[in-house]
């Protein structure tokens, strides 16, 4: 086992002491670097780009030749589950994901069955194993899926969607059928993380970005009900090592109380949750990821740093913070903006590890 030379986000999720607040930021491999774009460009299309293990590794590891991160996280797509259940995802230009055979009938939920991640998503294995190898121990490997509620979203809707009428459609009408799907796709993401984990990924995130459309009700109940499923059953330590998790549900910060319970280490929040205030709710049952507006990343350096300090200042003394954007980085940021975030946290948050 190759020793981890930065290790200041593990710690972090665990509410160990760090020396500075670790720092990684959602999307950073993605299409505001042009180094990315020219990956891209050579695979000729996204789903290429995640298929193809040398170059989703290259994307990997491309913020990190740029910036002091604290960690890597897997290039790859949430919908790699629902493709491998042989769905179909495509992609179109401006429009985003899509699916040939969206998921709607019984028949449909019937005719499901949980990949095996080492044969029908071994090119995601591949890569973690690849980034692994490549990063050699300089920071931690995340690795993640979408949650339960946020794949069947997507699967029901046969793409993204606005107004959810089919997802909730099925919810209201046909909640059994809602909940066997679910119950499948718990399933298949406990599978598909703990192979991440084998295969060497150090910390897993759950990112529910549709969980914030849902009733407090609802939330439970189709939502945060899978999410703890999927808490209980992945494997927590490897490598000698507790593997931390992360469950961040976007417009969930109301629900933070009862998402602390879930048995997760950290919980991400979005831009519209005060962080302090979150830490005050949460107390020492979970570390906090987050959380300033991406669209802060297109204000001057010096608007940037203030912010950061904002952030750093709210959350307090102490560690238990992993500082990230409340959402992923834009498309048109300018790539220098990302090196201030960076340089920020790791600079002004110094005075709060102290003592």
């Amino acid at each position: 086992m190759t020793e981890l030379k930065n290790d200041r986000l593990l710690r972090a999720l665990l509410r160990q002491p760090v020396d500075v607040t670790p720092v990684w930021i959602m999307r950073q491999a993605g299409r505001y670097l042009p180094e990315y774009r020219a990956v891209r460009d050579k695979a000729g299309d996204f789903m290429t780009l995640c298929m193809t293990p040398e170059l989703a590794c290259e994307v990997t590891l491309q913020p990190l030749r740029r910036f002091p991160l604290d960690a890597a996280i897997l290039f790859s797509d949430i919908l790699t589950i629902p493709d491998a259940m042989g769905l179909g995802l495509y992609f179109t230009e401006g429009e985003g994901p899509r699916f040939k055979k969206p998921v709607r009938t019984v028949a449909d939920v019937n005719a499901l069955s949980v990949p095996d991640p080492e044969v029908d998503l071994g090119y995601v294995m591949d890569t973690v194993r690849l980034a692994r190898r490549e990063l050699a121990g300089s920071v931690p490997l995340i690795g993640f899926a979408g949650s339960p509620w946020t794949l069947a979203t997507y699967m029901v809707e046969g793409g993204g969607g606005k107004d959810f009428a089919h997802v909730k459609s099925m919810m209201f009408d046909q909640p059994l059928l809602m909940h066997r799907l679910l119950d499948v796709l718990a399933r298949a993401v406990i599978a598909y993380l703990n192979a991440q984990v084998a295969a060497g990924a150090q910390a897993l995130m759950v990112f529910d970005t549709w969980g914030g459309v849902l009733t407090p009700r609802d939330y439970r109940e189709f939502s945060l009900r899978y999410m703890e499923q999927i808490v209980r059953g992945l494997t927590r330590e490897h490598e000698g090592r507790r593997v931390p998790v992360i469950l961040f549900t976007k417009n969930g910060g109301q629900w933070l109380e009862t998402m602390a319970d879930s048995g997760a280490d950290a919980l991400g929040i979005d831009w519209t949750t005060d962080i302090g205030d979150a830490r005050a709710r949460v107390g020492k049952r979970a570390a906090l990821q987050g959380n300033m507006d991406p669209s802060m990343l297109y204000a001057s350096a010096e608007r940037i740093r203030q912010e950061v300090g904002t952030v750093l200042a709210s959350y307090g003394q102490g560690s238990g913070h992993v500082f990230n954007l409340g959402h992923g980085i834009h498309q048109h940021v300018d790539p220098e903006k990302v090196a201030v975030v960076v340089d920020a946290v790791h600079e002004l948050s110094r005075p709060y590890h102290q003592g």
